[in-house]
């Protein structure tokens, strides 16, 4: 009885012994020191950052290294293709946003900043109608822009 006590106690003294020799590098992988100015870069109110982040989510092994939260609940509680408007990819990038902008301690001063990049994603949706139908979508868009600009939680 005594024997398998100690088996598992040598096993647990063994590992510490070898993990105590491991260089640091191997107990955590490092963040890439720009990550703040990627995350910076992927959510600025242009077409070009959008494309960015989209591309960079549509490839996000690459990426692995910097830890994002990918993760989305696209437009939360409100519809995501409102009116048939689809808003999912902006309502993605803004929770890309705010969740990894929070995460890095950066969420109060990028806020702002990342409610209007949401705005400007819907409103280039938004671009290829006409009519009433633009101007419909236009009304929508600044609804839920005003929606996480006045609620959006800090």
């Amino acid at each position: 009885m005594r024997r398998r006590r100690l088996v598992p106690a040598l096993a647990t003294a063994a590992a510490t012994a070898v993990l105590a020799l491991a260089p640091a590098a191997w107990a955590a992988p490092e963040v890439p020191a720009d990550k703040p100015l990627v995350l910076s870069r992927w959510t600025q109110p242009s077409a070009a950052s959008y494309h960015a982040w989209a591309d960079a989510r549509e490839h996000r092994d690459a990426w692995a290294a910097y830890g994002f939260d990918w993760s989305t609940d696209q437009c939360t509680s409100s519809p995501d293709n409102p009116f048939g408007f689809p808003f999912a990819a902006a309502c993605a990038r803004h929770d890309f946003g705010y969740r990894n902008h929070r995460a890095a301690g950066l969420f109060p001063a990028a806020k702002g900043r990342v409610d209007q990049a949401f705005h400007a994603d819907m409103k280039r949706v938004c671009a290829q109608y006409a009519g009433s139908r633009k101007s419909s979508c236009e009304g929508t868009a600044w609804t839920y822009y005003q929606a996480v600009r006045l609620l959006g939680i800090s």
